[in-house]
């Protein structure tokens, strides 16, 4: 095998949505990758410890860094020699790179196609796997937008669309829209979800899982960070919250609050399970997000190739959440949302 040919390893694979696509379960995202400050080397090296521990998915967006998070991850696939076939490359269209005319942002037919251009042409790649309307545009008719996306498909500029924090009203009325007008449907919506963050993956979307079998790429699974564990006594020096406290001022001021506070002793008492699991709780809390069957893919960030590698061993402790253990970590957290309500019927 040459040192460029994918090999999976032990990675898992799942269906992204009702698709014939295969994802894998872990996949590396820019935001925090690559921020606001791209560094081309360090980016290929990132890319380079999930690829070659079996991550075939990456996702990315053309607002982040401007646009140069495309270029950066576009550049590392060429220079690594990779071949385009095994990657499954997701990007996200609505916010733009920062010009200033009216249609240089939103979900227009506009935007949509020539935002789209423009991000193939930063990445320099023929296509993308996955385009998604990275927010919902409620200035624009849905049916825009659904034939807008469609275009794309039958361009051959991507082969699938899906969505990016979009409400479960807003995803049933593109469902509708496509299936009267016999187009593709959003397949999948890319959701924050984390162990402290349960709604609405695990309330609002349930009706969507069931009638449309629809699938989630899910970010921050470690709650911004802080289901690391490194915030649960104050923020250290050199952490993300400390270099970046314009950025994450709000994050860092709900940590004063009593709620704060009690998500911080849930992290505290998620670390003792985690240690008598033989984890890290970052670790414990990535597997978690992974048990949730209606997840294609869990977006990981890094911003060094060690981070990278040890959320990854999350693949190993998947299993070792049993129901017991689930149990477990269900009374700590008090948190599930409550069902829909059935009014008493089955």
């Amino acid at each position: 095998m040459s040192q460029h040919e994918y090999d999976p390893k032990n990675m898992r694979f799942r269906r992204l949505g009702p698709s014939g696509l295969r994802v894998s379960l872990f996949s590396l995202g820019g935001w925090l990758t690559i921020g606001g400050s791209v560094q081309d080397e360090a980016t290929k090296e990132i890319m380079k410890a999930a690829y070659e521990r079996g991550v075939n998915t990456f996702d990315t967006a053309e607002v982040y860094a401007n646009g140069q998070c495309e270029v950066s991850m576009g550049k590392a696939i060429k220079e690594l020699g990779w071949q385009r076939e095994p990657l499954v490359l997701i990007t996200k269209i609505f916010y733009g790179t920062g010009a200033k005319d009216p249609n240089a942002t939103g979900l227009s037919r506009k935007h949509i196609i020539e935002g789209a251009n423009a991000s193939l042409k930063r990445a320099g790649l023929e296509y993308w796997d996955i385009i998604l309307a990275h927010s919902p545009d409620v200035t624009v008719p849905m049916v825009e937008v659904v034939k807008a996306f469609n275009q794309l498909i039958q361009q051959g500029k991507c082969f699938y669309w899906g969505t990016s924090a979009w409400s479960a009203e807003q995803i049933s009325e593109a469902y509708g829209i496509a299936e009267k007008l016999g187009l593709d449907p959003p397949l999948a919506d890319q959701s924050q979800y984390s162990a402290l963050h349960r709604e609405p993956v695990e309330k609002d979307y349930l009706p969507l899982y069931q009638k449309h079998g629809m699938g989630l790429t899910i970010w921050s699974p470690l709650a911004w960070g802080l289901l690391t564990g490194k915030y649960a006594d104050g923020i250290p020096k050199g952490s993300r919250f400390d270099v970046n406290k314009d950025s994450f001022g709000g994050v860092i001021n709900s940590l004063k609050t009593a709620e704060g506070q009690a998500k911080l002793e849930k992290v505290r008492k998620l670390s003792e399970i985690a240690k008598e699991l033989g984890c890290s709780v970052a670790v414990l809390a990535i597997a978690w997000a992974a048990k949730n069957e209606h997840v294609s893919t869990v977006i990981l960030g890094a911003s060094k190739p060690e981070q990278i590698i040890e959320n990854l061993t999350a693949l190993d402790y998947i299993d070792k959440l049993t129901p017991d253990v689930l149990d477990r970590i269900e009374a700590v957290l008090a948190n599930k949302p409550e069902a829909l309500p059935t009014f008493g019927r089955a």
